[in-house]
């Protein structure tokens, strides 16, 4: 064993993602419980509610997800009939994505859950903690992963 003084359970990226998984499976029970959806699923569903109709490129952008996945949550939704693809008039490799009916309704339900449920994880938190923590959070999400390697 080493003798070095490293400590795992306080090394950064460690409790990130520690605190992401332990904040995200009570949530991720209640998507997955009322609608059968996945993590990239609910994401495309938040981003077409919050932001309107958009191309899955413009979601992988905003969401920082592969391609790939997009385009697998995108066909689960579509065929579940939460969402519509509509081919672009000008480039027909281009989908345009929309909420339908049942899909904005999902939506609506799984945002006002989202707010009960920061609410409850904020409240393990000072006010002043909670601030600290987003303004944090929000600054380390905007670096570029290239600067540390």
């Amino acid at each position: 064993m080493s003798d070095d003084n490293f400590e795992l359970e306080e090394f950064l990226p460690y409790l990130l993602n520690q605190s992401a998984e332990v904040s995200s499976l009570a949530f991720q029970r209640i998507y997955k419980d009322r609608y059968g959806m996945l993590r990239t699923e609910w994401r495309v569903l938040f981003h077409l509610g919050l932001y309107g109709s958009m191309t899955a490129s413009e979601i992988g952008n905003r969401a920082r997800l592969h391609k790939t996945k997009i385009s697998r949550a995108v066909q689960r939704l579509a065929e579940r009939r939460f969402l519509t693809r509509t081919k672009d008039k000008t480039d027909r490799r281009v989908e345009h994505l929309a909420l339908t009916a049942q899909g904005e309704a999902a939506y609506r339900d799984l945002r006002e859950t989202a707010r009960q449920y920061e609410q409850k994880l904020l409240s393990e938190l000072t006010p002043q903690e909670g601030k600290v923590l987003r303004k944090a959070l929000m600054k380390l999400s905007q670096v570029d992963p290239g600067r540390f390697t």
